[in-house]
């Protein structure tokens, strides 16, 4: 098996035509096309379903491209690794974050990279914690910062940056801002709330608290960015559940701490992959990271 048959398969599945990878790769789609049989012949198995439109995976396909993201990913990490030994940081850096993830300033970090290592390309993607810690144990991606989803793993590992208790944001004519005290679950109990989609940090801490304490919720407007969250919020159109740092993004909203369960905290980490499959520009930025004092890191092995 040769590593051009892994590169033209994934960019087919990628593109999930064969035309449109073809041009993408600068190869001949004749060229591409035998490449593909080729590696159907070798594993003995059809990887692509075929129509004139396009291209779809089969199962056999599925399977492979997983493992095939994932060699390509430590091929791209050893020649990464042969130029900064040479004194060369050169390459990709493909980072994922959640939104206004705590412990860390992504933007100024980023910055900072560039400016040190101004020869690795940055690429930066923006999703949940759920999908970000799937491409980051499939290679898709060197480094993430995101809520602590899952336990470490031999795909994947979690490095501490923060933690902070979950705060209640709420119209200030709504009838617990008047109260002024701290809020247990169980005050909130039919409520209409505002949240994030099941996939991020601060939704799955919400939901983890509300499970322990007994207590049944309904998300009623589902959105997937801060500033939409925040504007309903202040519409008094619901009541949120949050990290505690989102209260100065809206000082105007009345901000009351959510107690009563262990399950209220907020922990973000940064997840990379095992040690050694991890890149060189992910250890230089994590090396960043410490040194400038952005956060405390320290590894961290318990799951969520």
């Amino acid at each position: 098996m040769e590593l051009r048959h892994l590169q033209h398969f994934v960019a087919v599945a990628e593109d999930q035509h064969f035309t449109r990878a073809a041009e993408r790769l600068m190869v001949s789609q004749s060229g591409l096309s035998a490449s593909i049989r080729a590696l159907e012949r070798e594993l003995r198995a059809p990887l692509f379903v075929r129509t004139t439109r396009r291209v779809t995976l089969t199962e056999a396909g599925r399977a492979l491209l997983v493992e095939a993201e994932r060699i390509l990913a430590q091929v791209r990490s050893a020649h990464e690794a042969v130029a900064a030994v040479q004194g060369v940081l050169r390459g990709t850096l493909a980072l994922g974050t959640e939104q206004c993830i705590a412990g860390v300033h992504v933007a100024r970090l980023l910055a900072g990279f560039r400016r040190r290592h101004p020869d690795v390309e940055i690429r930066l993607r923006q999703a949940g914690s759920g999908a970000l810690a799937e491409e980051v144990a499939a290679g898709r991606l060197d480094l993430a910062f995101a809520y602590r989803t899952q336990a470490d793993s031999d795909q994947l590992r979690s490095v501490a940056l923060t933690s902070e208790p979950m705060t209640v944001l709420c119209h200030p004519g709504h009838r617990l801002a008047s109260s002024g005290a701290a809020l247990i679950p169980e005050d909130l109990a039919g409520e209409v709330f505002v949240d994030f989609h099941p996939d991020w940090g601060p939704r799955r801490t919400t939901d983890a608290a509300f499970t322990a304490a007994g207590i049944r919720r309904t998300v009623a407007l589902e959105v997937n960015d801060v500033h939409s969250l925040l504007d309903l919020v202040d519409e008094n159109l619901g009541i949120a559940v949050v990290p505690r740092h989102f209260r100065h993004k809206r000082p105007a909203l009345t901000a009351l701490p959510l107690k009563g369960t262990e399950e209220a905290e907020y922990e973000t980490v940064a997840l990379l992959p095992p040690d050694r499959a991890t890149s060189p520009a992910a250890r230089a930025l994590v090396t960043l990271l410490e040194t400038e004092g952005l956060a405390p890191l320290r590894e961290g092995t318990e799951a969520s």
